[in-house]
């Protein structure tokens, strides 16, 4: 295969993977070439290092709720500030703390632009945590938060705290629902995925290596557990019936398909570097929902990766060939 074609087949099936539904590229050769293709095909090698080589911390952006009203905004304010012991952060830039200067930011928000009533029945505002694992250099975290917010928030107005005191340095942003230009800002499922991928780039420009990829696309299990569950586990009255095999769904499936051939792409090429590379990114996958695993048979010269996508099965398969 050229080394064109390998750029081709990682462009398609790396979009696919790593930015979901709205970078699908459903020709089987991506529109575009040359260098913009190398540039591409480049971009999905590193992100496939830094997952199946380097285990690079996956970042967190979690809307954690919003303030029906300014009673509730102000509330939240006072939590994420410690009713003004931590310094916060506006929209201008500008830093301040201390319960006076809470309190003048409570009363810019209630009056500034439509006024925001005491109770409300929607949404007046939106509380955004953006995290990344224990280790992590807090004031990474915070610099980074701030280009975030200016890129994605820009036209509202938002305070934000860093939190320092649990493992995961964090940071909380309160976000006004209502723009300067009268737009409400409204997340859905794609803004998330938008969010996260803009706050690992900005990650990335402080020197923090970062990952954006989704659960699927890492093949994680993991599920958030719900308290009774976690409870009743710890008290030993859990059941089998709750836990074991990962639904193969449609999202699984075609992840599955996209690792496959990727992996096939780069053990065919001429260069060392793309063959290591999709060594690694068979021990990677082997053991992801969907895929399964065949020891490739003894060749002269290199050979494709023994992996292939599983179909849905009615019968169980044998659990050391397939997981």
């Amino acid at each position: 295969m050229t080394t064109n074609c390998i750029d081709g087949v990682l462009v398609q099936w790396g979009d696919r993977l790593f930015y979901g539904s709205n970078r699908v590229v459903h020709s089987r050769t991506p529109a575009v070439g040359g260098l913009a293709m190398q540039a591409r095909a480049n971009a999905v090698r590193r992100r496939i290092q830094a997952i199946v080589v380097r285990h690079a911390p996956q970042v967190m952006v979690k809307v954690t709720g919003g303030g029906r009203g300014m009673g509730a905004i102000a509330a939240h304010l006072r939590y994420i500030s410690k009713s003004g012991r931590l310094p916060f952060e506006d929209d201008r830039g500008v830093v301040r703390d201390g319960p006076e200067a809470l309190r003048d930011l409570v009363d810019q928000w209630r009056c500034g632009g439509g006024r925001i009533p005491e109770r409300s029945d929607r949404r007046e505002a939106f509380n955004i945590m953006l995290s990344m694992p224990a280790g992590t250099k807090p004031e990474i975290v915070l610099n980074a938060a701030r280009e975030f917010a200016a890129a994605e928030l820009g036209d509202h107005r938002f305070v934000m705290v860093l939190h320092t005191h649990q493992a995961n340095p964090h940071v909380h942003l309160a976000v006004r629902a209502e723009g300067r230009e009268g737009r409400r800002l409204n997340p859905r499922k794609q803004d998330l995925r938008r969010w996260r991928e803009v706050f690992a780039e900005k990650l990335r420009g402080w020197g923090l290596e970062a990952e954006a990829s989704s659960r699927v696309a890492r093949g994680s299990r993991h599920h958030n557990e719900r308290l009774w569950q976690r409870k009743a586990r710890e008290q030993g009255r859990a059941t089998e019936s709750g836990s074991t095999e990962t639904t193969l769904t449609p999202s699984r499936r075609h992840a599955a398909q996209a690792w496959c051939e990727i992996a096939k792409a780069l053990a065919s090429s001429d260069e060392l570097a793309d063959r290591e590379l999709g060594r690694a990114v068979v021990d990677y996958a082997r053991w992801l929902p969907g895929v399964r695993y065949k020891p490739p048979e003894k060749q002269p010269q290199r050979e494709l990766p023994g992996l292939e996508r599983t179909m849905p099965q009615k019968t169980r398969p044998d659990p050391g060939w397939e997981r």
